[in-house]
């Protein structure tokens, strides 16, 4: 029936907009002015998940880290759906800035953006763009580790699509999408997608629905384009990791009981790029996200008492409303961009348990405003390049308790130069500061509800901003066959606020403040297309960091030292075999250096059958079936818990592309 329905939807878009001819010869598109190119001095990748082989519905966070050095990831479940978490040269998600066509998707309170929000995302974009380090200038939440940008589709190509996985643990994708091409000035793209799995480890089930839309009207001086993203789930429950006693007793031990979760959130966007003169151009922006939502938590269970039956709640409503303008003026030798951003949020928090009833409701409020310059100059082969800007935040608390409201004040200057040393290469170096505030869970040490001290003050934990100064080095060469990305890097930072490994008393991650740290480390990004059956691809990536506090040097918790990525690909006629291989050394897990997750190999590999419009693939991961960790944490004693990815596993797809 849903199958029906999804096919019942599309039938009607696809003939409304396939009436008309194309009335457009050349489309302007439209250009994120965060978007990186080969001239600015910024280590960046692009990737297409719609050339991906392994895009086949698993969450963002893994195809990541299986395409851009230094990323890891691991999921709650053990499996590929449901919540999976990313890190950066070791860097959590809440330090990387997300957008959508400039649009900002991180959550202001707590600063992170989580793609299993949005179930089958990336099956609606064909450009993404990571930013390693500082970056250019972003809208919302600083790009203190990097930064993500998601660029909706061109509508340019007509595609009408239907595919489904199955694989292990009863794992189950099903969509559709349309995109119409241009005609009469017009365009849309249309996804529906549904997941399911029942999880690697028991009680751990995911069930997900989203939407994507995206249309434009597309005017000779002028483009308008419209996205809505919404995404539907409910999950039980897998965050709290196991023993290595229980692993070996059981691989599948979930350390959660019987807790749930369910959420629905969306994002829309209204964008308007108009072309001032030949020189110069504003493009506009305006967008909303509406979060509501809310996850059982067993105290019990997660201290090591036994039952009672208590069960508690935490309810989650925020509404976020921003907006950017961007002017851009280009001359003979170069450009000036400037821009400003605002965004008002505020975030609606309810505690209850199950047989009291409401315990308490309170509500956060954060806004921020920025504004920005930079300049490109280009002299001969050389391109200099500066990025100034200033940004402005608050938090503001409504509870049962009163507090003053937090501001911070960021000027975060960027410079850079590019030398191109022909149309195939070039050298870059970029120095830049950004500073960041903490978020809500380190203020509040993680409460949901502000708390009184033994001393009956208000237990609050980091309300300092902390800054990184980071020092990029880079070298590109790109031609038909050969595509070849290194770079070397220095973040040095103050007051870095970092994962200890411990948790709060509703389940969330807790951070430390430490005075000195710095990150370090060489990436390299490879691919090589050795005629048209083989190509050779690889991303690896060195990291070493330390943290010095107090006199005493240690390795910050979650950040291996090599990472390696090798792909495979083999293409006769219809036929497409890939295999690839990922090694990542082994990472402590809590501050005293004592505890680690060792390194793993595993090996995965797929094949592609293309049969007129219908396409068969087949996948099978871990093929070794190694026992491995992505993630782990230690308790107040000591004792290690783990978070075990899944074992040898298959998956089958099959697509049928209608035009």
């Amino acid at each position: 029936m849903k199958k029906l329905i999804l096919l019942a939807t599309f039938i009607p878009i696809s003939y409304l907009f396939s009436q008309e001819k194309d009335s457009i010869r050349d489309i302007q598109e439209v250009v994120i002015q965060s978007e990186a190119g080969r001239l600015q001095a910024v280590n960046f990748h692009n990737i297409n998940p719609a050339k991906s082989i392994r895009n086949v519905g698993k969450e963002p966070s893994f195809l990541l880290s299986e395409s851009v050095p230094s990323v890891t990831a691991y999921s709650d479940t053990g499996g590929n759906n449901g919540y999976s978490y990313y890190r950066i040269r070791g860097i959590d998600q809440t330090r990387i800035n997300v957008s959508m066509d400039g649009a900002s998707m991180n959550e202001p309170e707590d600063q992170g953006s989580y793609f299993s929000n949005y179930p089958d995302i990336f099956n609606s974009f064909d450009k993404i763009q990571i930013q390693k380090g500082v970056g250019l200038s972003k809208n919302g939440t600083a790009s203190y580790g990097g930064s993500i940008q998601l660029f909706s589709p061109d509508l340019k190509e007509k595609n009408l699509e239907f595919g489904a996985n199955y694989g292990a643990y009863n794992s189950l994708r099903v969509y559709g999408k349309y995109t119409s091409g241009i005609k009469n000035e017009m365009g849309i793209h249309v996804r529906l997608s549904e997941i399911y799995s029942d999880g690697y480890k028991y009680n751990s089930s995911n069930h997900g629905q989203s939407a994507f839309i995206s249309g434009g009207i597309f005017k000779e001086k002028s483009i308008w384009k419209f996205n809505a993203l919404m995404g539907n789930q409910r999950n039980e429950l897998a965050w709290l990791g196991v023993t290595q006693e229980q692993i070996d007793k059981d691989p599948r031990t979930n350390g959660n009981r019987d807790e749930k979760d369910r959420f629905f959130q969306t994002f829309l966007q209204v964008l308007n790029q108009t072309k001032l003169s030949e020189s110069s151009s504003l493009q506009s922006s305006i967008h909303y996200t509406h979060l509501n939502g809310n996850y059982d938590f067993n105290w019990n269970n997660f201290i090591g008492l036994p039952e009672n039956g208590e069960i508690y709640n935490y309810a989650f409503n925020s509404n976020f409303l921003g907006f950017y303008t961007n002017f851009q003026n280009k001359f003979k030798n170069g450009k000036i961009v400037a821009g400003i951003n605002g965004n008002v949020y505020h975030r609606n928090h309810t505690g209850s348990e199950i047989s009291l009833g409401e315990l308490y409701r309170n509500t956060g409020y954060k806004n921020d405003v920025s504004v920005f310059a930079q300049g490109e100059f280009k002299v001969g082969k050389w391109v200099f390049s500066g990025d100034i800007q200033y940004r402005f935040a608050d938090f503001r608390y409504k509870g049962d308790l009163e507090m003053n409201k937090l501001e911070w004040n960021f000027f975060n200057p960027k410079v850079g130069v590019n030398y191109l040393i022909d149309n195939h290469s070039n050298v870059f170096f970029s120095l830049g500061r950004v500073g960041r505030e903490p978020t809500r869970n380190d203020i509040f040490m993680g409460n949901d509800n502000l708390m009184l001290d033994e001393n009956n003050q208000l237990a609050l934990g980091t309300v300092t901003p902390e800054y990184v100064t980071d020092y990029e080095l880079g070298y590109r060469f790109n031609k038909q066959k050969i595509k070849l990305e290194f770079n070397v890097f220095y973040m040095d930072f103050k007051d870095e606020i970092v994962l200890n490994g411990n948790f709060g008393p509703n389940g969330l991650a807790l951070t430390n403040k430490v005075d000195k740290s710095y990150r370090l480390g060489a990436e390299v990004s490879f691919n090589y297309q050795i005629n048209e059956h083989w190509n050779l691809k690889n991303n690896s990536s060195f990291v070493y960091s330390r943290i010095k506090e107090e006199n005493v040097s240690f390795s910050p918790v979650l950040t291996p030292k090599f990472i390696v990525n090798q792909e495979v690909n083999y293409t006769l006629k219809n036929l497409t075999i890939n295999v690839t291989s990922r090694f990542q050394d082994s990472s402590y897990m809590d501050f005293s250096n004592t505890a680690k997750l060792p390194s793993y190999v595993i090996l995965n590999s797929g094949v592609l059958y293309d049969w007129n419009q219908w396409q068969i693939g087949f996948f099978v991961n871990n093929i070794t079936d190694r026992r491995y960790y992505n993630y782990g944490y230690t308790e107040a004693d000591g004792t290690g818990k783990y978070f075990i990815q899944m074992p040898r596993n298959y998956m089958a797809s099959l697509k049928f592309k209608v035009f």
